[in-house]
């Protein structure tokens, strides 16, 4: 079995993995997703990825030989990158503007592995369709906090998942890590998704 490190806080990402049969080693990477000027989205999520996967896989509490990966999510609406909202103020005029509407949901990944220094990164892109969700539902959800702590001011995967009409692409996606994208990724790195699994025990 190879030791996957998740260089993010992300509960879903956390149990998006551990669903798949990965138990990753989860160590926060700190690095201030706003230090960057203005990207277009795809890139953003890109080039803050790399450098969560960067922050972490230099320090030395990773595992001998493990891989880390280092994701980052926004959406992209009318070009611009939308991220977590910093305000409820904020996340409700992001609702009024999104209700009725399509916006793709990007992640950036990048994976590192520790052992030969090789790096492969990509972004995955998700259509999502919100509802046409009234004042009042806005109102009630940016009051259960959540919208204020992730990408995009929504999930599908909690509150917000009644308020998602659609998907086109990876849903895991969504919640913030591309299964199928890391596969290709581990792939390039000349590893297997399987090698990720628990050794099945014999008996």
């Amino acid at each position: 079995m190879t030791t996957l490190v998740l260089a993010s806080q992300s509960p879903a990402r956390l149990a998006t993995l551990r669903a798949a049969g990965v138990e990753p080693v989860v160590i926060v990477s700190g690095v201030d997703e706003d230090q960057l000027g203005p990207l277009p989205p795809a890139e953003l999520a890109l080039q803050l990825a790399e450098l969560k996967c960067a922050a972490v896989a230099t320090r030395d509490d990773v595992p001998d030989g493990a891989l880390v990966l280092g994701c980052d999510s926004v959406l992209e609406l009318d070009g611009e990158a939308l991220g977590k909202p910093l305000t409820a103020d904020e996340a409700t005029r992001r609702w009024q503007a999104m209700r009725g509407r399509s916006g793709v949901l990007l992640t950036g990944h990048s994976l590192r592995d520790t052992a030969t220094g090789h790096v492969a990164s990509a972004t995955a892109a998700t259509t999502v369709h919100f509802a046409e969700v009234s004042d009042a539902e806005i109102a009630a959800y940016v009051a259960s906090g959540e919208p204020l702590h992730v990408a995009g001011a929504f999930t599908v995967d909690g509150l917000g998942g009644a308020f998602v009409t659609g998907i086109e692409g990876d849903h895991h996606n969504v919640v913030g890590v591309s299964l199928p994208l890391v596969r290709e990724l581990l792939a390039e790195l000349g590893r297997l998704w399987t090698d990720l699994w628990p050794a099945t025990p014999t008996r």
